[in-house]
C-alpha cells in the first residue's frame, strides 16, 4: 500500500478503536466516515469553484440550489455539543431525499436512511475537526483515498461481531480473478451481489492500468459513468459500495447511482453485461424478512420462479438461483466468474439439472478449487467457476457447449488463515499462468499437470448426478479437513452464532424493535 494511504488508514482506524468504548462498531464507524468524507469532498469542490471564473467549469457535489448554498460541511465545522448533533442529524435526513426531479442519485443512495451513530457530540466534533478536516480529499489521488477506504473495509471485516466480513471477498482472490478475465475498456461489467464493490473496483483499476493512458475522453467518461454497475440487497452495504466507487473515481455524486438496492434474484435483468463477476453470499437458502400478524419479523424461504431461469422447477437454494441469474445476465458472448461453495458441485435433485444445463448450454471451461481459511465465514470450501455464454440456441442433437472442464486444485496441501498465513498473490500465480496464459487467449494451449486436469464433458454428463466435485489431488485430505477438532468446530459455531446475532440486531434496528438487554443476565 502507498505510504500516504497507510498513514491515512492508521489515523482513521485509531479513532475507530477509540469509538468502540462508546458502543460504535467498526461497520457503523465506516458508515459515518463515509458521510463525513463525502461532505468534506463537497466543500473542497465548492472552494475550487470559487477559484474558477467560468461557471461552466464549476462542479457540484451537493445540490446546486439557493437553499443548499452554504450547507454541508460549513454547517458542522464550527459547532459543538447538542447544536452539532442536531445539525448533523438534520443534514443526513435532508441529503437522503431524492433530487428535485425525484430521481435517485449516488448522493441519495449514500445518504438514504442515514443516521448519526456517534451520540457523543465531543467525539463527533473530534472526528470532524481533528481527523477529516485535516485531510484534503479532493487533492488526494484516487489510488490513495480509494486504497485507504478499501483498507478500512478490510479491517472492518476482521470485526467478528459486526464487521463487513460477510460482504468481503479477499482482495488477492478478486484481483487474480479479474486478471484472468482480462476486462477491456469496451466491456460492460456487473456484480449482482456486489457487497462493498470490490470486484467492480478491481476491474476498473485493471482496465485503467492497461489502457488508461491511451483512452480518449469519451471512453474514460463511459468507464466512469456507464460501464460498471452492481446490485446489493442490504442498503447499508450498498452505501459503502457507492462511496467506495466514488473514492475510486467511478460515478458522479449527482449522477445516476451505479448500485441498485434490490433483490437481484427477484426479476429478470433489465440490462445485460459482457462480464459478470460475483461472490454471492454464503448460506444455502434464499430468504426474505416478513412481519407476521403479531408484528414480529420472521425469515421466510423464497423459491424464485422466473421465466428466464434454466429450469421451470423453483428452488430455495440461493447459490443455484444466483448461478441461473448470472447466466441470464450475460450478453451473447459474455463471460462470467463466480465464487460458489462445494455443495453446488454435488447436491442432487435440482442441482444435478442445473449443472447439466450449465455444461450443455454454456462453456464451463475452468474451475479453481479454493482452500479453506481464506474467507471470514469459517469452514467454507468454495470454488471459482469460469464460464462463457455461447450465441444461439443449442439443438437437442448438438454436442454440449462445454467440451472440456479444466480444474485447478489449490486446495490439497494448502493451509491458509486470515492473519497468520493469508492467501497471497504468489499462491495464485501458477493457476493464472497455466489456465489463462498471456499468449493463450483462446485457452487452446493448456497442458495438464499435477494440479491442473481436464475432464471431458461427455463423461461428466453420462453420470446422472453430473457430479463436478472433481479435480482434487487428494479428496481424502479434503474430507479430513471437514472433520475438524472440537476446538475448531466450536470456533466455527461461535462465528456463525455471532453472525446470526448481528443480523438479528440489524433487523431489529431496521424495524424499530427494541431487543432485551442480555448483558445483565
Amino acid at each position: 500500500m502507498n505510504p500516504e494511504a497507510r498513514r491515512l488508514v492508521d489515523r482513521l482506524w485509531m479513532f475507530c478503536n477509540f469509538l468502540r468504548d462508546d458502543g460504535v462498531s467498526s461497520l457503523e464507524y465506516l458508515e459515518q466516515l463515509s458521510f463525513l468524507v463525502f461532505l468534506k469532498m463537497a466543500d473542497e469542490t465548492e472552494k475550487l469553484n470559487a477559484q474558477k471564473s467560468n461557471p461552466d467549469e464549476h462542479k457540484h457535489v451537493l445540490p446546486d440550489t439557493d437553499d443548499w448554498r452554504g450547507r454541508g460541511w460549513p454547517e458542522l465545522i464550527d459547532l459543538t455539543g447538542d447544536p452539532l448533533e442536531e445539525a448533523y442529524t438534520t443534514l443526513l435526513n435532508d441529503l437522503g431525499k431524492k433530487s428535485a426531479d425525484d430521481q435517485d442519485t449516488a448522493l441519495s443512495l449514500i445518504f438514504n436512511r442515514a443516521r448519526n451513530r456517534i451520540e457523543n457530540a465531543a467525539n463527533l466534533r473530534r472526528l470532524i475537526v481533528d481527523l477529516i478536516d485535516k485531510e484534503r480529499w479532493m487533492d488526494a489521488q484516487s489510488d490513495i483515498k480509494g486504497a485507504a477506504y478499501e483498507a478500512l473495509i478490510a479491517r472492518s471485516a476482521e470485526d467478528t461481531k459486526s464487521g463487513a466480513g460477510q460482504y468481503f471477498t479477499p482482495r488477492v482472490l478478486i484481483e487474480s480473478i479479474v486478471r484472468c478475465m482480462r476486462p477491456t475498456p469496451y466491456d460492460t461489467i456487473t456484480d449482482p451481489a456486489c457487497g462493498t464493490g470490490g470486484f467492480l473496483i478491481a476491474a476498473h483499476d485493471q482496465i485503467m492500468r492497461e489502457y488508461g493512458e491511451h483512452l480518449p475522453d469519451e471512453d474514460l467518461d463511459r468507464l466512469r459513468t456507464k460501464a460498471f454497475w452492481g446490485t446489493e440487497l442490504v442498503p447499508g452495504t450498498a452505501r459503502l459500495a457507492a462511496m467506495n466507487m466514488l473514492l475510486h473515481s467511478i460515478g458522479d455524486p449527482d449522477g445516476k447511482p451505479l448500485i441498485d438496492v434490490e433483490d437481484a434474484l427477484a426479476k429478470p435483468p433489465s440490462r445485460h453485461a459482457s462480464i459478470v463477476l460475483a461472490n454471492p453470499p454464503f448460506g444455502r437458502r434464499s430468504s426474505i424478512s416478513v412481519t407476521n400478524g403479531e408484528g414480529k419479523a420472521e425469515r421466510e424461504d423464497v423459491a424464485y420462479r422466473r421465466p428466464d431461469f434454466w429450469l421451470e422447477q423453483p428452488t430455495t437454494n440461493k447459490h443455484f438461483n444466483f448461478l441461473q441469474h448470472i447466466g441470464t445476465l450475460l450478453t451473447d458472448k459474455g463471460r462470467a466468474a463466480v465464487i460458489l461453495p462445494d455443495n453446488v458441485l454435488y447436491e442432487g435433485g435440482v442441482g444435478a439439472k442445473i449443472r447439466k444445463e450449465l455444461l450443455l448450454n454454456y462453456n464451463l471451461h475452468t474451475m479453481l478449487r479454493l482452500p479453506d481459511g481464506i474467507f471470514h465465514a469459517g469452514g467454507v470450501k468454495a470454488n471459482v467457476l469460469f464460464f462463457d455464454a455461447v450465441p444461439g440456441d443449442r439443438a437437442e442433437d448438438e454436442p454440449p457447449r462445454t467440451t472440456q472442464l479444466w480444474v485447478y486444485d489449490l486446495r490439497t496441501g494448502n493451509r491458509f488463515t486470515l492473519k497468520q498465513k493469508p492467501l497471497k498473490p504468489e499462491h495464485l500465480t501458477e493457476f493464472e499462468t497455466v489456465a489463462f496464459g498471456e499468449g493463450d487467449l483462446d485457452r487452446s494451449n493448456r497442458k495438464a499437470g499435477e494440479r491442473f486436469q481436464a475432464f471431458d464433458s461427455d463423461k461428466l454428463l453420462a453420470d446422472e448426478t453430473v457430479n463436478l466435485d472433481i479435480g482434487l489431488i487428494d479428496p481424502a485430505e479434503s474430507e479430513a479437513e471437514a472433520n475438524q477438532s472440537p476446538g475448531a468446530l466450536t470456533l466455527a459455531v461461535a462465528k456463525d452464532l455471532r453472525g446470526a446475532l448481528s443480523e438479528i440486531e440489524a433487523l431489529a434496528e431496521e424495524l424499530g424493535v427494541e431487543l432485551p438487554d442480555t448483558s445483565r443476565g
